[in-house]
């Protein structure tokens, strides 16, 4: 059936980025980084700052975030500070380690997008992110 073959590709081929990424960064000297934390990463460079916020967009617990982030504060990568704008709320930021990670992070996926632009095509490629940037409209509600 399609439909399982979408959620399927969709998944292995995330997980293709992800190695990818993953492999690049190590090979530059920098730790292994689990999948959230990465997610995390990808979080707060789109300017995803809260950490309520980053749990909602991945669809996990706040608790789930907070024990994320406090792995990345561990490695040095991140920072919690109280959000200037409600200071009930703490944001969390790039250090300056974590900074030069992400600027490691975004040659990598450049050569990956390069690389995979020469596998497919650069049309198939245009095509492929095209259809992931459109708007797909509102996620479907469960029924009551």
């Amino acid at each position: 059936m399609r439909t399982n073959q979408l959620i399927i590709a969709l998944f292995q081929r995330f997980c293709w980025l992800d190695e990818g990424l993953q492999s690049r960064l190590h090979d530059r000297g920098w730790p292994d980084i689990s999948r959230p934390q990465s997610m995390v990463m990808t979080n707060i460079v789109s300017g995803i700052v809260r950490p309520s916020d980053i749990a909602r967009n991945l669809g996990v617990s706040r608790q789930a975030i907070h024990s994320t982030i406090n792995q990345m504060v561990r490695l040095g990568m991140v920072e919690l500070t109280p959000d200037p704008g409600d200071r009930r709320h703490m944001i969390v930021s790039l250090t300056p380690t974590g900074a030069r990670m992400r600027q490691d992070a975004q040659h990598a996926m450049d050569a990956l997008s390069d690389q995979l632009a020469e596998r497919l095509g650069h049309d198939r490629f245009d095509a492929l992110l095209a259809a992931l940037e459109a708007d797909w409209g509102d996620n479907i509600e469960r029924k009551s």
